[in-house]
């Protein structure tokens, strides 16, 4: 059995609007938990802009690649904290309570982070957000899926995905209206302190997750929330799940209390838990090695790799590609209830290995063509200006803009014309300010190409047909496939499998571009993508129409899909024999 038919329901994303529109509690409820993923989206754009002009106003984060990758992945290192401990807060205080942690730890790493006198005291305020965005990732979905329909659970979980790619299309909004403002990266820094107060006001008079109060001994309370969200004749159907589920964990429980490392060993001991993180897992840890989070951190730098120099331009680009992401999100929310999670994140994966392979030619072919370095035009500035490595090497004539990159230096463009011969100078920002003193463009990230307008624009193909699939599935099909004793410590373990990936791709991407080239590394993501696509159709299993309960007896049963399924079928066919 390959899993649930795909027509097995008939529920399109306009069952989800007729449920909303006449009951907007329902909408409330997943808006306002929903700006937890408008937190993560904001801390995942803002940083790629505003690194910009960090590397500007420290000149040592400007010399020191890993220093910008730590800045960058100090709120991932933060974040797979929050998430690990989110799990057993979501289960021991509730969803609501969670939430409202996370918000005040964003809230104080956003004032940190506004005022950071140094870099140090700017990876303490990354930490911080970390950890609050590493909370909210986890339970914004699994509170919006508890208090949601089953059959328009998806549409309303998207929401969470629809906020997150609208945080990061606002980021670089912020990012752009801050470049020309004295403080530039503090304003850009500290406004992510608002959407995390806002919600701390909303969700204080929200209730909390009726299953999460169902499971705590507060039926009553469980049953008045569902009267505002359920049609009458569901909620006797409602509650008869949840008290199943509650009499399953109390039957497990009968022994004692079980402390987290027990619960930890139990999970991995049940069938049913068991294969639900490894189809979890397997789609949190593909998301991120499919190379996501290091475009959408590192976006404006990638967009200068392709040689599109200046920073506002670089900004302006990456707008274009995260508010294609939030389109993207928005068709994740017209198909997850239609076509399911299983057949859209396959189909995105593929999309995306095409994308990813061809960038890698793109750059590939602008590298080879990259202008060459003029002897003359280098000796032409001040002898203390020039690069040491280029004017000692033995072959220095035969450089290009690449390679004198790769000697951690810069070039300084034809004043004419910037795909002519330029000189190749020292990295420093006093030379910086002699080159642009002559007009010139200054290059330190990627070499200027007539290409690199269309890597850009592959690059936005890629954010299509990653953001409906890849985007927003892993995260719903985490809020769902867990049975309910189990879900805060499931989501949980998925959401650090997810933030452990993101801290892996994110702290070494600029490092992989050094060794590999750009076009090396986004070849190597094509291959990542390519397992995982793999992993993804081998184990997980379709959720999408189903109760919570029936995912379970899915799970109980087990997922094989073609070919892994042969050998099943052949038992099958000797029993029925």
């Amino acid at each position: 059995m390959e899993g649930v038919e795909l027509g097995a329901s008939n529920v399109e994303f306009k069952e989800c609007w007729n449920r909303a529109r006449g009951s907007p509690y329902i909408m409330r409820l997943a808006l306002s938990a929903g700006l937890g993923g408008l937190l993560f989206g904001y801390d995942t754009g803002v940083i790629s802009g505003a690194l910009l002009y960090i590397r500007d106003y420290f000149e040592e984060v400007d010399k020191k690649t890993w220093l910008q990758e730590t800045i960058v992945s100090m709120a991932i290192a933060g974040a797979i904290i929050g998430a690990a401990f989110g799990g057993w807060v979501n289960d021991r205080f509730g969803r609501k309570t969670s939430i409202l942690i996370s918000d005040v730890l964003f809230l104080a790493g956003a004032i940190v982070m506004a005022f950071a006198p140094s870099p140090w005291f700017l990876i303490a305020g990354r930490v911080l957000v970390g950890l609050g965005v590493g909370m909210a990732s986890m339970t914004a979905p699994l509170y919006i899926s508890e208090v949601s329909p089953h059959n328009i659970r998806g549409a309303l979980v998207s929401v969470n995905g629809l906020l997150l790619t609208g945080g990061q299309f606002l980021s670089f909004l912020i990012n752009l209206a801050f470049t020309k403002v004295p403080g530039t990266w503090r304003w850009m820094l500290g406004v992510a302190g608002i959407p995390a107060a806002l919600q701390i006001v909303l969700m204080v008079f929200l209730p909390e997750s009726p299953r999460w109060l169902y499971r705590q001994g507060k039926e009553e309370e469980a049953k008045n929330i569902l009267l505002r969200i359920y049609r009458k004749d569901e909620i006797e159907e409602e509650m008869r799940s949840m008290e199943e589920s509650v009499q399953a964990e109390k039957e497990e429980n009968l022994k004692g209390e079980k402390n987290f490392v027990k619960r930890l060993k139990d999970a991995f001991s049940n069938d049913v838990v068991r294969r639900g993180l490894y189809a979890g897992i397997a789609a949190q840890v593909a998301q991120q090695f499919v190379g996501i989070n290091t475009i959408m951190y590192y976006s404006p730098t990638i967009v200068q790799f392709a040689g599109i120099a200046s920073n506002s331009t670089a900004l302006a680009l990456s707008l274009i590609t995260s508010g294609l992401n939030a389109f993207g999100t928005i068709l994740s929310m017209v198909f997850i209830d239609k076509y399911g999670r299983r057949r859209l994140m396959l189909i995105s994966l593929v999309g995306i290995i095409i994308c990813l392979a061809v960038s890698s030619a793109i750059f590939f072919v602008a590298a080879k063509h990259a202008p060459a370095v003029s002897y003359q035009d280098t000796l032409d500035f001040p002898p203390n200006s020039t690069c040491y490595s280029y004017t000692n090497a033995p072959n220095f004539r035969s450089w290009n803009c690449m390679q004198c990159l790769r000697a951690e230096c810069a070039f300084c463009a034809n004043t004419d014309n910037q795909y002519h011969p330029g000189a190749c100078l020292s990295a420093e920002k006093s030379v910086r300010q002699e080159c642009r003193a002559e007009k010139r463009v200054w290059f330190s990230m990627g070499c200027p190409s007539k290409i690199g307008i269309l890597a850009v624009a592959v690059l936005g193909l890629y954010i299509i047909a990653y953001s409906p699939g890849m985007g927003t599935v892993p995260w719903v099909l985490n809020s769902e496939i867990y049975p309910l004793r189990y879900r805060g410590l499931g989501g949980g373990i998925a959401a650090v499998s997810n933030w452990c990936a993101n801290l892996m791709m994110s702290e070494s991407f600029l490092s992989m571009t050094e060794a590999l080239g750009a076009s090396g590394t986004f070849l190597l993501f094509a291959g990542f993508s390519l397992i995982g696509l793999i992993a993804i159709y081998a184990l997980v299993p379709e959720t999408k129409g189903l109760a919570f309960e029936e995912v379970e007896k899915l799970l109980q049963e087990g997922f094989r899909p073609y070919p892994f399924n042969k050998k099943k079928k052949e038992i099958k066919e000797k029993v029925e024999d």
